[in-house]
């Protein structure tokens, strides 16, 4: 597919491809030591980074600033602060993304809803699988076959997870939303349904989208126009959407939109693609102040801050990137996917940049 933007030459594209892959991976590992959002509320974040002097936040989380923090953190967060990076931690968040990579180049644009089974029996390890996707690995496993996989014993079908998995998809098409929703949908129908289903399709025109907008709100409204207007998930982005639009503040918005969502929990797509939809429009396209208002948003912050990231790393390109954000990630990729553990994240932005000639 050739870019039809005359301003999207392939200069162009290749930065704004790895800029999306930096973003994506930085703003994970940026949420990831509190990424759970019934403890780490948007208060307790912000009161962290106070104690901490880090607020405003400019950087990855600083050190816990005491012990009894220290405890609440993920395990993880010693390879994910300040000054311990060295490489990316290994994430569900990333590890999608260098699957569909393999899906692509394996099997095509015309690549089908068990083919995308069939690569996670292959190369993804069971254990590294949550909520939805672990029900529909375990429904493959035991020779279901879509859309069963998604329905069967599975009380996950709209929370995140098909979200998380949809940027390739969105990288992989630039400048062609709908194209890169139909993608989505065949992928996230293996393990969701409805606004499960819907975040994808939003996520991956939001990704592609963003190569040609001028501005994060223009991605958004061009985003909008992939899933159903009547959706919970079109209403409640609207709905933040007409909040920033009256001038109201970033906190307010999102306390007006928790209380409007509450309920759903904190891994539902809806009340993620808000937040992440306010990181976009308050962040008004600075990379940082982008994916740090996402992941002090709360909720599922490491996969609120991958695809916020993803959007603003491809909107500004990688060159645009401050420095903080991609030298501690040495240009490397842990990951759970078969073969790809330590690739570099240059050699898979190239990569994805192949598949836009396809």
């Amino acid at each position: 597919m050739t870019p039809t933007s005359p301003q999207l030459t392939e200069r162009v594209l290749a930065d704004r491809v790895l800029g999306g892959w930096l973003g994506r991976i930085a703003g994970n590992m940026l949420g990831k030591p509190v990424e759970q959002g019934e403890v780490w509320t948007r208060d307790r974040i912000d009161r962290y980074l106070r104690q901490a002097e880090a607020l405003p936040l400019t950087d990855y989380l600083p050190e816990p600033p005491s012990d009894d923090v220290e405890l609440a953190l993920r395990p993880e967060w010693r390879a994910c602060v300040r000054g311990r990076i060295h490489g990316s931690c290994r994430d569900d968040d990333v590890d999608y993304a260098v699957l569909g990579l393999h899906l692509l180049e394996t099997h095509g644009f015309a690549f089908t809803t068990e083919q995308v089974g069939e690569l996670w029996l292959l190369r993804l390890p069971y254990l590294q699988t949550f909520t939805a996707e672990r029900a529909a690995y375990r429904n493959l496993a035991n020779g279901l076959k879509p859309p069963l996989t998604a329905t069967y014993d599975n009380p996950y079908q709209e929370w995140i997870g098909a979200l998380i998995r949809a940027d390739v998809f969105g990288w992989s098409c630039p400048g062609v939303p709908r194209r890169a929703a139909s993608l989505a949908r065949r992928d996230a129908v293996l393990s969701h349904t409805g606004n499960g289903v819907y975040g994808a399709m939003w996520a991956a025109a939001l990704v592609s989208a963003a190569f040609t907008a001028p501005t994060p709100r223009a991605a958004l409204d061009a985003a909008l126009t992939v899933i159903p207007a009547s959706s919970r998930l079109a209403r409640v982005v609207r709905r933040t959407i007409s909040l920033h639009d009256s001038r109201l503040s970033w906190e307010d918005t999102l306390a007006t939109v928790e209380e409007e969502t509450g309920g759903l929990g904190w891994i539902h797509t809806v009340p993620n693609a808000a937040v992440i939809t306010a990181g976009l429009l308050y962040g008004d396209g600075d990379f940082t102040r982008t994916v740090t208002l996402t992941v002090r948003g709360g909720l599922d912050t490491d996969s609120n801050g991958a695809t916020a990231g993803s959007v603003a790393g491809v909107l500004c390109g990688a060159s645009a990137i401050p420095a903080q954000w991609t030298d501690p990630l040495e240009d490397r990729v842990r990951s759970a996917v078969f073969g790809f553990d330590g690739v570099r994240i240059s050699e898979l932005a190239e990569r994805t940049v192949r598949l836009t000639e396809l």
